[in-house]
């Protein structure tokens, strides 16, 4: 199994929490992104979600994770959210563990 597909089943065990309550100058996904954890924040919810439950939510079928994990490393490098690993995603059978 290559790096990306490691990368993909530890993303999808993260979770993100929305950091600034802005898209400006976002993308289509990051908006669809940002404005899901707004709507879980204005429902009184903690502002944190599962990639997976996102994924659920958008009907995001495997040819677009891709896309997702792109819109979301895109929105944490501008400081608007934060992924945040499992602690134990990281397991024998991934390769990567020490």
């Amino acid at each position: 199994m290559g790096v990306s597909g490691i990368r993909s089943k530890r993303m999808i065990k993260a979770f993100v929490v929305l950091l600034r309550n802005t898209t400006w100058k976002c993308g289509v996904v990051e908006r669809r992104v940002v404005t899901y954890l707004r709507g879980k924040r204005q429902n009184g919810e903690f502002t944190q979600s599962s990639v997976n439950d996102m994924f659920e939510h958008f009907e995001v079928d495997e040819n677009e994770h891709q896309r997702f994990f792109e819109a979301m490393d895109r929105l944490e490098k501008r400081g608007i959210i934060k992924v945040i690993f499992h602690p134990f995603s990281l397991t024998q059978d991934s390769g990567m563990f020490v």
